[in-house]
């Protein structure tokens, strides 16, 4: 889904899931690598991917709605609205 594309700007460490624990290496933690369910940071990560790379194809944010973006040439016009419902 989207929200695994997120890279995240600071270390998180999670507990290791069940099934994956080694005896004798009960203490070991996992680092989270990439923006995962669940995580705070998850919406806004996705967003400022997605952010840097619309901005690379020439779209412009319309600073009166951050979820708009708009692409300009001679004769015509591009408009993409983002919405994400993650309920």
């Amino acid at each position: 889904t989207a929200f695994f594309h997120g890279e995240l700007e600071e270390e998180i460490y999670i507990v290791q899931h069940v099934g994956f624990i080694v005896k004798g290496k009960e203490h070991k933690v996992c680092k989270v690598r990439r923006s995962i369910y669940g995580l705070k940071q998850e919406s806004r990560q996705w967003y400022h991917k997605f952010h840097q790379d619309i901005i690379s194809n020439e779209f412009q944010k319309i600073e009166e709605d951050h979820c708009v973006y708009i692409k300009r040439s001679k004769n015509n016009f591009i408009v993409t609205i983002l919405y994400v419902d993650d309920m």
